[in-house]
């Protein structure tokens, strides 16, 4: 029995290991097919391999400036979304020169300026390090972001620790690469299944109303001692002629349709394919227009959802969901709110790695993310975003 015991064991622990490995290729992946994670990942990865206090990276916003996202090591939020000028501080004089720049103490060193030196101060740094991250690919070469190692005293940079960050930086520009592609991919599916729809609508639905119409016509010409009868084809020529104009119209705007304006036809899809794969009865209702986002906001929002409605599937054994969206406070919200018991155990909702990471991103956007437990049973996933022209 004892041996049974043991070996029934130790079937666990290597099940274990097994689910910690796939959970580790599964970040993996992540981390080569979502831009946003490479470099929050590559921040991290600097303090851990070149073994600086703190670790952040900037992304290129435009040909003249540089945007510091991601951080890690970080005490405050004095350099979280610092714009940096070419040329202005380490970080724009790596944007103009294109290869590493380190100090020994950022305040005091003659060799950047000092526009962002208040920041500094206020974060407690030292001695920093800067080098690009650089694509290389297509035969071209250009700056994509910039990543930077820091120490909260001075020191000196070795160039053992810029070979270390500038190995760092060309993993970045290879997950950056391959996310890029993963991205383009996904934008020529959503691209090929608009143009295949359509064709499907104009070559069935466009044809049959031609069809009809042709045969009203014709009708015409053999009814003419039929007044009442020839009155109500009139009114049935009109009708195909109308729905013809319709149909038109939406071919039209089914070929110019972007991400953006495709939000809530996605957000719809996406609730009928739950309702599909889990037998749930869900709804998507959107309560007013909403304004033109950004790529990054609209998929942010898409993503909520796909968060909101996995984690009902697994976890909420509720009998309705309801996925809403909305113009609110200057943004956009989506909510999506079920009658469930929360946990399998009825304990409530967890705020998992999924809906963590989804926060942290809305951050980042000057959004937010929550997920409460209703007093009234079930719960509601909600996410804000503000629009372009009224950021936080």
């Amino acid at each position: 029995m004892a041996a049974e015991q043991r070996s029934a064991t130790e079937r666990a622990v290597e099940h274990v290991n097994a689910l910690d490995a796939l959970l580790r290729e599964r970040d993996g992946l992540l981390t080569v097919l979502d831009r946003v994670v490479a470099l929050h990942g590559t921040a991290r990865l600097i303090r851990e391999s070149v073994g600086t206090d703190s670790g952040f990276v900037a992304d290129i916003d435009g040909p003249e400036q540089a945007v510091i996202r991601w951080l890690s090591g970080t005490r405050t939020s004095e350099l979280q979304n610092l714009i940096v000028p070419v040329g202005q501080g380490i970080g724009g004089r790596v944007l103009a020169l294109g290869k590493p720049v380190r100090v020994s103490d950022y305040v005091s060193s003659p060799a950047i300026t000092h526009q962002f030196d208040a920041q500094v101060r206020g974060e407690g740094l030292g001695a920093m390090l800067a080098v690009p991250i650089i694509s290389r690919h297509g035969g071209d070469e250009r700056t994509v972001a910039i990543a930077y190692a820091a120490m909260r005293h001075t020191a000196d940079f070795g160039d053992d620790a810029v070979r270390r960050l500038e190995h760092i930086a060309e993993q970045a520009a290879t997950a950056l690469h391959i996310a890029g592609c993963a991205e383009s991919a996904r934008e020529d599916a959503v691209t090929a299944e608009r143009q295949r729809m359509q064709s499907a609508l104009h070559d069935s639905v466009g044809a049959l109303l031609f069809s009809i119409g042709v045969q009203v016509r014709d009708l015409h010409e053999a009814i003419r001692d039929n007044p009442a009868l020839d009155s109500r084809l009139r009114r049935l020529e009109s009708d195909v002629s109308a729905a013809s104009s319709a149909l038109r119209e939406s071919l039209l705007a089914l070929s110019e349709t972007t991400p953006e304006r495709a939000l809530p036809v996605e957000l719809a899809e996406h609730t009928r394919s739950f309702e599909a794969r889990c037998g749930v009865p869900a709804r998507f209702v959107q309560l007013a227009d909403v304004p033109p986002m950004d790529v990054e906001r609209t998929r942010l929002l898409v993503a909520v959802v796909r968060e909101g409605l996995l984690n009902v599937e697994k976890h909420a054994r509720a009998y309705s969901v309801v996925v809403s969206l909305g113009p609110c406070d200057g943004g956009v919200q989506v909510v999506v709110a079920d009658d469930g018991n929360g946990e399998p155990d009825g304990t409530g909702p967890s705020t998992g790695m999924g809906v963590r990471t989804l926060a942290e991103r809305a951050a980042r956007l000057g959004g937010r993310v929550s997920l409460v437990r209703d007093e009234d049973g079930g719960c509601t996933l909600r996410a804000w975003v503000p629009d372009v022209e009224h950021p936080a």
